[in-house]
């Protein structure tokens, strides 16, 4: 049962975060791309304590199909590491890294004392995944040739990291060591609609219908929403690093991360999904519940 802390998170997170069902699509594309025009795409650390005695920082320039966009390599001080954790920023596609993201992927780097990259990816409905992806892979690659790399993603990011992982296993050579995802957005096409349209009154915080829209967005339409790039858990799955992934019951996204379980059982990937009953949307990186200090506890034992 989740704790009385989760239950209360449950109620006021969508709250906070002003979380609603969209009207129309054009308004909301419309809401979407004024929104972009706001954007400051500098790296959000303003929720990581000490951050500039703690960190250093510095940027690569990545070139996108549809122009450069900026990655960000965090090194944790007085460390010259030999591991690199790639992570990959959820959000829908649409929405930038947010600070407590930045400060939960930086928390793990201290754990484990690894340095961060975190690609600043082009966001939609102004861009597709076809704008970044090439480039992430690439950069990806580059890493993994450097050391162990290990690919780590939430929600739309964790799909997109796996995607990555896909396309690191069919080019060959330097792959990643392990993978982590949280509540991974890998299936963008409607081939788990019934569940998820069960779930819709259920999930406090994500809503069916702005999914349809953010996913056809990035996808390019809806002709190439089955594409592994969009959908990797339509995509071949055998070969990929072994992979640790979390999804709780009260989330959209678990019909998702079911079916790509289910396909994974049938291949060689090692995959350890954790299924919590009740829990939402990315719950180990929420503050404060002692369902998040659970899922850090297995994924740092099954790291070490």
């Amino acid at each position: 049962m989740p704790s009385r802390r989760h239950q209360l998170l449950a109620w006021a997170l969508p709250r906070m975060r002003g979380a609603r069902e969209m009207d129309d699509v054009a308004e909301e594309r419309a809401r979407v791309e004024q929104w972009h025009t706001t954007l400051d795409r500098g790296l959000p650390t303003n929720a990581v304590p000490r951050f500039d005695r703690r960190f250093t920082v510095t940027t690569e320039t990545l070139p996108g199909a549809d122009g450069d966009f900026t990655s960000y390599t965090v090194t944790p001080r007085g460390l010259d590491p030999d591991l690199t954790l790639y992570y990959v920023h959820g959000g829908a596609f649409m929405a930038p890294a947010d600070p407590f993201q930045v400060r939960y992927v930086l928390r793990l780097a201290t754990e484990l004392g690894a340095r961060v990259v975190v690609p600043d990816y082009p966001l939609t409905p102004e861009h597709t995944v076809h704008a970044s992806h090439r480039a992430v892979v690439d950069h990806a690659v580059g890493w993994a040739e450097e050391g162990p790399l290990v690919l780590l993603g939430d929600s739309a990011g964790g799909g997109y990291a796996l995607g990555v992982a896909q396309a690191m296993r069919d080019r060959g050579g330097a792959q990643a060591a392990r993978m982590v995802l949280f509540s991974p957005w890998v299936d963008l096409s409607t081939s788990t609609v019934a569940e998820t349209e069960a779930l819709d009154a259920y999930d406090p915080w994500l809503f069916i219908g702005k999914l349809r829209a953010y996913a056809e967005w990035w996808a390019g339409g809806p002709d190439q929403l089955t594409r592994y790039e969009a959908s990797p858990a339509l995509g071949r799955l055998d070969g990929l690093p072994p992979t640790l992934m979390f999804c709780g019951t009260r989330d959209l996204l678990v019909p998702g991360c079911r079916l790509l379980a289910r396909r994974a059982a049938e291949t060689d990937w090692d995959l350890t999904y954790v299924e919590e009953p009740g829990l939402l949307h990315v719950y180990p990186l929420l503050p404060l519940i002692p369902e998040a200090r659970r899922a850090w506890r297995q994924m740092i034992a099954w790291l070490g």
